[in-house]
């Protein structure tokens, strides 16, 4: 049987969606430059168009109306305020986001005042999570310049009451039980891997290639060699599901597939993102990278055909994540004092998903240049990113027309951390 939320709560999700679309009042200061070029040097985005075009990065719209310190500012509300306090005063003091939708109609330039308005999505709970028994909580946001809507967002989190005691997290594995086996003719390749490379042994005498890599060219017979870096694209040439036995890290059944490259070799790799049953020879299928442990990153493959991104390796320290919550005006203490993120069950202090958002954002122009134009954001988030861990991105590109949807990844020592789109525009409209 599912167990229903309280009449109380049902009662204020009620009122709150018969309140319809609340004004959350102005923002505390205009569109500004200091907050962009903070906020650009905390993501690490050296994207030049946003100082020099006097406009902000996408990304921060939900920035300029944060609270920040202040938790309610004079003229400021949202339609969700009463449920929001009333999981407070029951227990449900935890909270994380889990979900973010960001449309911009478009640029933010240095000087406009915005205002924000929120209207109430939905409520669905209780439900028992890894962070506790809660309830996820769904609003959409409007912002407006004067008269003009500018952007818009769906939002929505997990509020949760914290255990007690805190659940006995596993350590992140600082080595993986089951590990390649490492000589002088593979070093390279795994040095590729943690960089987010598929690297290709080849011969410096006749120019062949070859996978497995080798001491010797099998054509010259020549020692020489160095390598080149693979597309990331590939098709399955032929696959098998393992079944048994148990492997750590898989869920049985899951496939194993000998993958061609158009460089002319072969990889081995897993199949992800896809029901092993629907794996067929001459799938395409895509590259992208996880993280196993500390020093372990192996190559996989994930149905698809766009065009793969560059993979993009980011540490996580204490000092880079308080730095990004600070520039994304979010003072929440599980982003910069460990003993209140432990407190909520967490290894350390773990990134907010503004930072996500806009590290994501990043990601996607770093490849689609400046010029590109940013019109939506759209991500999900799993395991948490802790301070000492680091996160891998990789993506893929479809373009159709003038846009581009970027199919963005991003995982840790734990898993996947996000997952998302962003869709760009060319040119400078």
């Amino acid at each position: 049987m599912t167990e229903s939320p309280p009449e109380e709560l049902t009662a204020l999700a009620e009122a709150a969606r018969a309140l319809g679309e609340v004004d959350g009042g102005r923002a505390a200061d205009p569109v500004n430059a200091p907050a962009a070029r903070h906020w650009l040097h905390a993501m690490g985005d050296a994207n030049p168009r946003y100082l020099e075009a006097g406009e902000a990065p996408p990304a921060m719209l939900q920035v300029w109306t944060m609270r920040g310190l202040d938790p309610e500012p004079p003229g400021t509300g949202s339609a969700v305020d009463g449920l929001l306090e009333w999981f407070d005063a029951n227990g449900c003091t935890g909270v994380v986001a889990t979900d973010c939708a960001q449309t911009y109609h478009r640029p933010l330039r240095f000087g406009e005042e915005l205002r924000s308005t929120t209207r109430f999505g939905s409520l669905s709970g209780p439900k028992r999570t890894a962070m506790g028994t809660g309830y996820f909580l769904t609003w959409h946001t409007c912002w407006y310049s004067g008269e003009e809507q500018v952007g818009e967002m769906m939002f929505r989190v997990l509020k949760f009451a914290p255990p007690e005691s805190p659940p006995q997290r596993p350590a992140r594995p600082e080595r993986h039980p089951l590990r390649p086996a490492r000589s002088a003719d593979t070093d390279f390749f795994w040095d590729g891997t943690a960089r987010g490379e598929l690297r290709i042994r080849r011969c410096t005498g006749c120019g062949a290639l070859r996978h497995p890599p080798g001491p010797l060219c099998p054509h010259c017979r020549s020692a020489g060699a160095d390598h080149v870096t693979a597309s990331g694209a590939g098709t399955v040439y032929s696959y098998t599901v393992h079944h048994h036995p148990p492997v750590p890290g898989r869920t049985a059944p899951f496939a194993v597939a000998v993958v061609e490259l158009p460089e002319g070799v072969r990889v081995t790799g897993g199949i992800v993102g896809a029901d092993p049953a629907e794996v067929h020879v001459g799938m395409p299928v895509r590259l992208e990278f996880e993280r196993v442990d500390s020093d372990l990153v192996l190559p996989q493959w994930r149905p698809g055909t766009g065009e793969p991104l560059p993979a993009l390796h980011l540490p996580l320290t204490r000092s880079s994540i308080t730095a990004q919550a600070l520039a994304t005006r979010d003072f929440q203490n599980v982003h910069h004092d460990p003993g209140a993120a432990r407190a909520q069950g967490a290894a350390d202090v773990f990134m907010n998903i503004l930072t996500t958002q806009g590290l994501v954002q990043r990601y996607a122009t770093d490849w689609a240049g400046p010029a590109a134009r940013v019109r939506r954001i759209a991500i999900r988030l799993g395991a948490p990113n802790h301070a000492g861990d680091s996160m891998l991105l990789t993506g893929t590109a479809e373009r159709s027309g003038t846009a581009t949807e970027i199919s963005v990844r991003g995982t840790n020592s734990l898993g996947p951390h996000v997952t998302g789109t962003v869709t760009v525009e060319e040119g400078e409209g």
